[in-house]
């Protein structure tokens, strides 16, 4: 299997994970859960779209997209959009909460993590 179809079937398990997550457990624990598989999920996508960026580079990048999307939420736009498309809440939330920063750190570490092990799963396979 190749390094971007394990990549992309790790990041379909962090989905499940994620809805699992907010379909099962407390709030209080599937919102922090959900933010820190969000951007676990973000940087395996990251790595999906470019499967050759290192996994320090894609936890960096995912980082960033996901400071970016909660702090485009101090916009309202996400709000508003929202409320026309409900699910765009999940992708885009719609309320700023400083917390999220830090679980959103937490998870681009978790999808590094994740992509450094896909980078060695992959090497093994082949020798």
């Amino acid at each position: 299997m190749s390094s971007r179809a394990l990549t992309l079937c790790v990041l379909l398990g962090v989905v499940a994970a994620g809805l699992a997550a907010r379909a099962s457990l407390p709030p209080p624990v599937a919102g922090p859960a959900g933010d820190v598989l969000y951007a676990t999920l973000v940087v395996l996508l990251v790595a999906v779209v470019r499967p050759r960026t290192r996994p320090l580079t894609a936890a960096a990048v995912g980082f960033v997209v996901c400071v970016a999307v909660e702090l485009l939420q101090l916009t309202g736009i996400p709000a508003a959009l929202a409320e026309r498309v409900p699910t765009v809440r999940l992708v885009l939330g719609t309320t700023f909460w400083a917390p999220d920063l830090l679980l959103y750190a937490v998870g681009a570490v978790v999808g590094g993590a994740l992509c450094v092990a896909v980078a060695r799963g992959g090497r093994g396979r082949r020798q």
